[in-house]
């Protein structure tokens, strides 16, 4: 078990003296997808990293994405062509370093006309060609006849086919902790429940003030680096009014939201690209015994862990997934989770924000703080990469050159030959979370047992809700939204973390408190 990478998770002593002990190359200022490639981007490259974030890994917007890898092809539309050749070819790139955290899932967009047909195959001829898109996943179009025996549930009428083309689903909150768990294999140092409060420089140093942010818990560091990235994701604008507080707002947030329906209720065979009253594009997308649909895109005004879900954005997903599956019939009564997230786009207000590009932008502050807003997931490997360059060319930082697109993520290797569980179902589900890494959480017991003590001991879980949410994706795809395994895995969790029994009641009260907030508003 020594090789399985693991962060400090409970070990806040030794958290709290690596920090304060080391003078940094770079601190990392947030622990999303962003935060976390580019601290395992400069770790690999020999700089000595430090990741500072306020939750849990993923806490924000990179557990609450469509968990889709993917070129975007309305991107296409708009113009934005680096960020489709980008997004497109870093594909393949992922499904190399993790294969289990990129499933390969055909997109279908039915075909109303021979001319919305012929600009679809064009158009996505151009995505190919942009990508280097393997000839085996090239697009292929399906007469009627196919669509009706391969997508049965389907409203065929007016539609004399369809276009299909494969891209990739993905645990976004798993491949942001597998990425901060390959930063620690060299050497970052990963410190989550400790938000930034203060950034000062004194000469060349920068001086990084943290307080810690776990219940029961009073410290607080400071922490010393030649350099400092902003990486906090819907939180920039905050950090930039720590560096200096005439710093104008630059983002511009968008919230999307998610519903989770039993797949008996909405069983989809594929990825299902629906057209929604206002032109945008939605998806129904299959995901083992749930299938869910999302999302909504527009702005709104808070930087919130929870954004809500109300009651519009219910009507607005489900009148079209009803328009497109008309014998589904579906309504509130039958979603069975929700999740919100808030996306940082760089950007004004004054447009829509499905117009405005999800290109990552960087600047300098006065403080010489690096500040990145905007980006996409399918991309995060790639922006990374030219984040650490323009540092190292910024600081002068005598780095080798990226190799993050080399080396598999934690659980990227060859899959166990044999059952790693006795029960099949458990198997297969560990097989998709934790890939080759199976065998090392089948060493921690069977089932729910293994999975919290893995999620504790090597992935850094300090409360009930980084398992429940973001570990094992029970919060959306579970029976009950997870709600029935609180009170078995929080006795684990007490047990390895010396939680007393108020602690325990607090935690699974949270988890709760978090279900029952995100589903108050779904109806009248």
């Amino acid at each position: 078990m020594n090789s399985i990478p693991a962060l400090y998770g409970s070990r806040r002593q030794e958290l709290q003296a690596a920090l304060s002990d080391t003078v940094f190359d770079l601190v990392v200022i947030g622990g999303g997808i962003t935060g976390t490639g580019v601290a395992r981007d400069a770790a690999m490259r020999g700089l000595k990293v430090a990741l500072i974030e306020a939750q849990d890994l993923a806490s924000g917007t990179s557990s609450r994405s469509s968990k889709m890898i993917h070129g975007g092809l309305r991107y296409l539309v708009q113009g934005d062509i680096p960020v489709v050749k980008e997004s497109a070819s870093e594909r393949a790139r992922l499904a190399k370093i993790a294969p289990h955290l990129a499933t390969k899932s055909d997109y279908i967009i039915a075909i109303h006309s021979w001319k919305e047909r012929w600009a679809l195959r064009i158009a996505l001829s151009i995505y190919e060609w942009l990508g280097k898109v393997a000839k085996s996943d090239h697009h292929q179009f399906w007469s009627l006849q196919q669509l009706q025996q391969r997508e049965p549930g389907l409203n065929v009428e007016g539609v004399s086919g369809a276009i299909v083309y494969p891209e990739y689903l993905t645990d976004d909150a798993r491949l942001t902790l597998a990425t901060a768990r390959s930063a620690t294999q060299h050497n970052a140092v990963i410190a989550t429940y400790c938000k930034v409060t203060a950034l000062s420089k004194n000469g060349s140093a920068f001086q990084i003030d943290c307080q810690a942010q776990l219940p029961d818990e009073d410290w607080s560091c400071q922490v010393q680096a030649h350099s400092v990235v902003n990486c906090a994701g819907p939180w920039v604008d905050q950090i930039c009014q720590l560096e200096s507080t005439e710093a104008p707002k630059r983002l511009a947030l968008s919230r999307g939201v998610h519903l989770v329906v039993d797949h008996q209720r909405l069983p989809v065979n594929h990825t299902v690209v629906m057209s929604t009253p206002d032109k945008r594009k939605i998806f129904a997308v299959p995901l083992g015994n749930y299938t869910y649909l999302g999302t909504t895109d527009e702005f709104y005004p808070d930087s919130d862990y929870w954004p809500p879900v109300n009651h519009a954005d219910v009507t607005y997903l489900l009148a079209t997934t009803n328009q497109n599956f008309p014998s589904a019939k579906l309504d509130a009564d039958d979603i069975v989770s929700v999740w919100s997230g808030v996306r940082p786009l760089v950007g004004s207000t004054d447009s829509k924000a499905t117009e405005i590009s999800r290109k990552d932008e960087m600047w300098f502050g006065p403080l010489d703080v690096l500040t990145v807003g905007g980006g996409k997931l399918s991309a995060y490997r790639a922006m990374a990469e030219r984040i650490v360059d323009k540092l190292s060319m910024h600081w002068s930082f005598n780095t080798s050159s990226c190799t993050t697109h080399e080396h598999p993520l934690p659980g990227g290797g060859p899959l166990p030959t044999e059952p790693q569980s006795p029960d099949a179902a458990t198997d297969a589900r560990w097989r998709k979370l934790y890939g080759s890494e199976s065998s090392a959480v089948a060493e921690q017991g069977d089932g729910l047992v293994a999975e919290v003590r893995f999620a504790v001991l090597y992935e850094g879980a300090l409360r009930l809700e980084d398992y429940w949410a973001r570990r094992s994706s029970r919060a959306w795809f579970d029976t009950n939204a997870g709600l029935d395994s609180l009170a078995e895995a929080a006795a684990v969790m007490a047990d390895l973390l010396a939680w007393s029994e108020e602690r325990t009641t607090l935690e699974i009260n949270r988890c709760i408190d978090i279900d029952r907030d995100s589903k108050s508003n779904l109806k009248l």
